[in-house]
């Protein structure tokens, strides 16, 4: 795609370019917001140190630059960004605009972020508006590597600005690879950021790789002392030529990680002789409405609707849900997950526009997860997941394109999370095997592509910093695929908190779905110590259970919230859990359907975690407060 280049001068702006640019897309403009009178502000957003330098690199690039005045303050310092008068990003919001009516076809903006979400969530808001992609290549790399890709790749930063301990005023001028063990070692001391990631240092960029036929050269120096512990370069460039030379692309970071790339190797051929097992007499199956109350949490399930048209009938669900979240005085922005089931996959399209409109002005949307389950169900099903007490409103939901992990381009978040006064849960939105660099979906072996969707969730969980996994589903769409993804999980975890199932589709043509909930416990400092890991967070079996042939207690907040994942083929056992005052999910084949008050997720076939098939996967939350 064709692309802006938003510029600061630093060394991050001009490395991510570098990565766009390795990516095949194309630079067609640079942007880049400056301070409308002193050479320094504090902006929490922009670098403006040398920003008297910026005018060299159209020169350097051969394309038009475009710069804006920064008028505004940092007048919206929340995380997540929303329209502010007088704030800075509205200069960044014109500035681009202003871009985009010189170059229409532009569909892309390259941003230097690697760990801010307050930087990333306001390029992704502008570039929301704008109807923009946030190109962000760099985004959660870890540092030090970042850094040494930098001073191999021959990015010659010099560095302008000093503001963290160990970096004095002789540290000013000299390239990052002169400072970069200085760096590495302040970081074992201190846990100074190896990237200045913490406003410890900046940078001016004056030779890249990609830069054509000129570069700059410092002339003059002089060192300005901006506080007692602050100090950065005013300096002069002059542009000069340099040798031409052949563009040599950055290579793309690999797609698994080690670990995962030897869970892949690990994991057997896929099992054809389990193939067809999915084959049985298709059966609509219509449960009832079910709403379940519980302390903290309000679960709607099984809404569907039998009007003529899927937009009539998206209206109609969502103002079935929004008549009973109205009955508990709660509203869309309260939804922490919804599941979407379809009859048939190609109707998504039409079906998300609708979708998109109840949460296109909501502050982090619910996570979700979609999938198709043919003929068993009319042409829509959904069921969701309300907080009652959703502030402060917490989760991601990442629109930027980077090498971490999908980029959400559908009015959905990676995760939301709700907080307790012992734990934290955070619901994870379906993860399929895309590449994040260009979003296709990836077609290696069925086992490195469900290693793939298993790290997108992993990397989704690590970030939201709620790290154990309470239930998890995995939806395959073959049945020969279960060896794999079973071997996946026992690499991973080895425990029976998954359920494997097979459906008729999936997003995207997608062969593999990894999505649930995980958890993390709230430690007291009070709390007494002689607690064991068994009776604070851990997995037990439990005697109200032992009637099924498989069942796993995940015991969350000392029993606050307990997550239970069952397995059966007894219809009996079936029925007995509706005795039980708690939200409960029942997974089975429609041909094996039990009419008992539950959230129903009809499927082909079901499976634990070692791969043993069985009729029925029931999941039971059950709160005590």
């Amino acid at each position: 795609m064709k692309f802006i280049g938003l510029i600061s001068g630093g060394k991050d702006s001009f490395f991510n370019i570098y990565h766009c640019l390795s990516q095949g897309h194309e630079l067609v403009a640079l942007g880049n917001l400056y301070p409308e009178e002193s050479d320094e502000i504090d902006s929490f957003m922009f670098q403006t140190v040398g920003h008297d330098v910026i005018e060299y690199y159209s020169q350097c690039l051969d394309v038009p630059l475009y710069r804006q005045p920064i008028k505004g303050k940092s007048a919206n310092q929340n995380l997540e960004y929303s329209i502010t008068k007088n704030d800075e990003i509205e200069d960044l919001f014109q500035l681009l605009s202003t871009i985009q009516k010189s170059h229409p076809d532009v569909e892309g903006v390259s941003c230097g972020a690697i760990l801010s979400h307050y930087q990333r969530t306001r390029v992704e808001n502008v570039c929301d508006r704008l109807n923009l992609t946030s190109l962000t290549y760099l985004w959660q790399r870890n540092q030090y590597d970042l850094m040494q890709e930098m001073c191999q790749a021959d990015l010659d930063a010099r560095i302008i600005k000093v503001a963290a301990i160990g970096l004095t005023a002789q540290h000013l001028g000299k390239s990052i690879s002169e400072l970069f063990p200085t760096l590495v070692k302040l970081n074992q001391m201190y846990e100074v950021h190896i990237c200045g990631e913490g406003g410890e240092f900046e940078t001016i960029v004056l030779d890249c790789p990609f830069f054509k036929s000129k570069k700059l050269e410092i002339v003059n120096q002089e060192v300005v002392e901006h506080s007692s512990d602050v100090f950065y370069l005013k300096i002069k460039v002059e542009i000069v030529d340099k040798e031409e030379s052949q563009f040599e692309s950055l290579e793309s970071l690999p797609l698994l990680e080690d670990d995962f790339e030897d869970m892949a190797e690990n994991c057997p051929e896929p099992d054809v002789s389990l193939t067809g097992l999915d084959i049985t007499d298709q059966k609509l199956v219509t449960p009832d409405v079910n709403v379940v109350s519980t302390p903290t949490t309000i679960y709607i399930s099984n809404v569907t609707s039998s009007k003529s048209t899927l937009e009539e009938q998206t209206i109609d669900i969502f103002a079935q849900i929004n008549d009973i979240l109205s009955q508990y005085k709660l509203t869309f922005n309260d939804i922490q997950h919804i599941t979407l089931l379809l009859s048939d996959m190609k109707s998504f399209v039409d079906i998300n526009k609708v979708y998109g409109k109840y949460f296109q002005d909501i502050y982090l949307p619910p996570s979700r997860i979609c999938i198709e389950t043919k003929n068993n169900i009319k042409s829509i099903q959904l069921s969701c997941i309300v907080l009652k007490n959703i502030q402060p409103k917490s989760g991601i939901h990442i629109r930027s394109r980077s090498y971490w992990g999908p980029q959400n381009i559908g009015p959905y978040s990676q995760s939301i999370i709700s907080i307790q006064d012992s734990y934290k849960t955070a619901t994870l939105s379906g993860q399929i095997h895309l590449i994040p660099a260009n979003m296709e979906l990836s077609n290696m072996t069925v086992a490195k592509d469900s290693a793939l969707a298993l790290q997108h969730l992993v990397r989704v969980k690590n970030l939201v910093n709620v790290k154990e996994f309470a239930s998890i589903v995995c939806f395959i769409t073959d049945d020969s695929y279960v060896p794999i993804v079973s071997s996946c999980w026992e690499d991973l975890i080895n425990k029976n908190n998954l359920v494997i199932v097979t459906v008729s589709g999936l997003p995207r043509g997608a062969r593999v779905e990894w999505g649930g909930l995980s958890y993390e416990d709230i430690v007291d400092m009070y709390d007494d110590d002689s607690d064991s890991d068994e009776e604070s967070h851990s997995e037990s079996q439990t005697q109200s259970f032992d009637e099924f042939e498989e069942s796993y207690v995940c015991k969350i907040g000392k029993g606050s919230l307990n997550v239970v994942t069952l397995f059966t083929s007894n219809q009996e056992l079936v029925k007995s859990i509706e005795s039980f005052k708690s939200y409960r999910q029942l997974i089975c084949n429609p041909s094996n359907f039990i009419n008992i008050k539950s959230d129903y997720l009809p499927v082909n076939t079901v499976y634990n975690f070692k791969g043993k098939q069985y009729k029925y996967a029931i999941i039971l939350k059950t709160e005590s407060k």
